[in-house]
C-alpha cells in the first residue's frame, strides 16, 4: 500500500514560535520543521551537524521566507549549546511556544557485547538530551506563562521500543522508555503553569540515516510487521506532532501516542 499525499497546512500553529532539535535532515525532525512552517509557525532548528543545519535553513528560508526559519548548531549533550539554541529563539521572536525534542541516537549491539561507551552515548543523546532541552524549555515557558499566559507545549520523540522488545536494542529501548517516563513526570510538574508535555512513539519511519545503520534484511522484517505493509513517511509522524502541538490536543498531557500500524 502506497503512502497517501501529505495534507495541506491549515495555520494550526500560526504565530507560534517552535524549537526543534535534530531537524537538519530528511528524517522526522526535518519533516516536522517543514510541517510547522506549513502550519504558520516560526521555527528555530538545532542540529549537531553545522553544515547540514546551514543548508537546511537556507533551503527552508527560500521556500517560506527568512523571517520564518532560523537555526544554530546544537549538540544536545552540551548544555551551553542547548542554551544557545533557546536563546536564539527568544532573541529572534521574544517568546517560546513549542519545543519538539527529536534528537536521538540508535545503534545495534547485543547486550553481552555492548560496551559502556555504546550504552552511554545512546543514553546521553536520547534521554539526557531530552532532559536538558525539556528543562530549558520549562524554565522559559514558566516565566512566559506568568507574564502573558502563553503556557507552552513540549512534544518528545519516543519509540514503540519503549514498550516492546527488540534484539540488539537494549540501550535505545531503555532510553526511549526513559523519555516516556520523563514525559509523564514533566507533564505533572508543568500542568499548573498551563504547559502540556506529550510524546509520539513511532514504529518505523524511513529516512536515509536509518537505511545506513539498519540492514536490508531487518528493514524488510520490520516492514512486514506493519499492518499497511509499508513503513511510515517522516511527514506522517510530523503530522501527529503538529496535532499534539496545536490547540486540537488541549486536554492531553503526559500521554505517549503510538504512531504505528504494527499488528497487535
Amino acid at each position: 500500500m502506497d503512502a497517501p499525499a501529505c495534507p495541506p497546512g491549515h495555520d494550526l500553529l500560526a504565530g507560534r514560535t517552535a524549537v526543534i532539535t535534530a531537524a537538519a535532515g530528511a528524517g522526522i525532525g526535518g519533516a516536522t520543521a517543514r510541517r510547522f512552517l506549513e502550519e504558520g509557525a516560526h521555527v528555530v532548528i538545532g542540529d549537531a551537524h553545522p553544515r547540514r543545519t546551514k543548508e537546511t535553513v537556507a533551503a527552508l528560508a527560500g521556500e517560506f521566507g527568512a523571517d520564518r526559519i532560523d537555526g544554530v548548531p546544537c549538540d544536545v549533550t552540551d548544555e551551553e549549546q542547548v542554551q544557545g539554541l533557546f536563546e536564539l529563539a527568544e532573541r529572534r521572536h521574544g517568546h517560546l511556544d513549542i519545543v519538539v525534542n527529536n534528537a536521538g541516537l540508535g545503534g545495534t549491539a547485543r547486550l553481552t557485547e555492548m560496551t559502556d561507551d555504546q550504552w552511554d552515548k545512546v543514553i546521553d543523546v536520547t534521554l539526557n538530551g531530552t532532559f536538558r532541552c525539556t528543562r530549558a524549555a520549562l524554565r522559559r515557558m514558566r516565566a512566559d506563562g506568568q507574564g502573558h499566559g502563553r503556557g507552552g507545549v513540549i512534544v518528545n520523540n519516543a519509540s514503540v521500543l519503549g514498550w516492546r522488545a527488540q534484539e540488539g536494542q537494549a540501550h535505545y529501548a531503555a532510553a526511549k522508555a526513559g523519555v516516556m517516563a520523563l514525559t509523564r513526570c514533566a507533564a505533572i510538574e508543568a500542568a499548573p503553569h498551563g504547559i502540556r508535555v506529550n510524546a509520539v512513539a513511532p514504529s518505523l519511519a524511513m529516512h536515509p540515516h536509518l537505511a545506513k545503520v539498519t540492514s536490508p534484511g531487518l528493514l524488510e522484517e520490520l516492514t512486514a510487521r506493519e499492518a499497511f505493509g509499508r513503513y511510515a513517511q517522516p511527514w506522517e509522524i510530523a503530522t501527529v506532532i503538529v496535532f499534539l502541538a496545536s490547540g486540537y490536543s488541549s486536554y492531553m498531557t503526559g500521554e505517549t501516542v503510538s504512531v504505528s500500524s504494527q499488528h497487535a
